[in-house]
């Protein structure tokens, strides 16, 4: 896909798995203008411009989307927002809950004003299958912020600004994969740590992932949530791939983790378009003009969830993945 020519991107938490990838994607089209990354460690900013060069379209902004002020500045002559910020740990949440509302809630509001406020064209939320029908305090926050997005564009008027949220599931490759802790247990020679064996997830590879976020950018009205058609994995199969025959420890589930994700609930079904690839929430309140988007509505009943889904990855398919990782 060809992008706008001459845009100019802002990447919040754009040090992180997702952000570097993406930065990196961008800055090898000749029609990026600047990328913008705003995250809190000049460490990791140092780390990602060794990684990326010395890019002449490439800003490095120290800062924290609980700063208003700061992400104005930072917006000032961006097209379009890549919104990916957040406190993301599930068991951190649950102890530490009023700095995950700080950022991923209040946080999302001030990415809003501020896009709002300098003219931002668009801005994509990037959400958590944890957010749908949440039990933990992080997806409870990541819906909170969906919900903020999608009502932003009630209001946008005459700033122009959209806003929409993709929401997908594990990223194979970003920090938080079990992936390293896995490979930890079995260079240690201990057990590798599983919650539950029944335990199943949805698997995105971070190209995928960019893939989606910037078709999103394409198709976007404003106030969708956006959600890719992607595989599930059962989690056995997964420690299978990284250590065969390796053994394993059942821990049980950690506070607020759930034993399968979702990714569309039954409720949110019924304002839920399907396309070929992938399913779109409409906005509960859209917009006047807003035009819904070609495709079935589904069934009564249907949810998308990991354990019912019918793409999955085999012991096969995982043991591809991970040797290109």
């Amino acid at each position: 896909m060809k992008l706008a020519t001459g845009t100019a991107y802002l990447i919040t938490g754009g040090t992180g798995s997702f952000g570097k990838a993406f930065a990196r994607r961008l800055l090898e089209s000749d029609d990026t203008r600047k990328v913008a990354i705003l995250s809190r460690d000049e460490f990791k900013q140092h780390e990602m411009r060794r990684e990326l060069g010395e890019d002449e379209r490439l800003y490095m902004f120290l800062g924290d989307v609980r700063d208003q002020e700061r992400l104005e500045r930072a917006m000032n002559g961006i097209d379009y927002v890549v919104h990916a910020a957040a406190l993301k740990q599930v068991d951190a949440g649950e102890y530490n809950p009023i700095e995950f509302v700080k950022t991923n809630v209040f946080g999302s509001q001030n990415v809003i004003e501020a896009a709002l406020n300098a003219q931002v064209k668009k801005v994509v939320a990037l959400s958590t299958d944890k957010a749908s029908s949440p039990i933990n305090l992080y997806g409870a926050t990541k819906l909170t912020a969906d919900k903020l997005f999608s009502a932003a564009n009630s209001y946008s008027g005459s700033y122009g600004t959209h806003f929409a949220c993709v929401r997908y599931g594990n990223v194979m490759e970003s920090r938080g994969s079990v992936i390293p802790l896995w490979q930890e247990a079995v260079a240690s020679g201990t057990p590798i740590p599983l919650t539950d064996e029944r335990m199943t997830r949805f698997w995105i590879s971070i190209p995928q992932a960019m893939d989606f976020v910037q078709s999103c950018f394409d198709m976007m009205q404003g106030g969708e949530l956006f959600v890719p058609k992607i595989p599930s994995m059962r989690l056995m199969d997964l420690a299978e791939a990284v250590a065969p025959g390796h053994p394993l420890r059942e821990i049980g589930l950690r506070p607020g983790e759930k034993l399968h994700e979702e990714m569309v609930s039954i409720d949110d079904a019924r304002r839920t378009v399907e396309l070929p690839d992938r399913f779109v929430i409409e906005p509960v309140q859209p917009d006047c003009g807003y035009l819904p988007h070609p495709g079935p509505r589904c069934e009564e009943g249907f949810a998308y969830r990991s354990d019912t889904n019918d793409q999955w990855l085999s012991l096969e398919d995982i043991r591809g993945t991970l040797k290109s990782l």
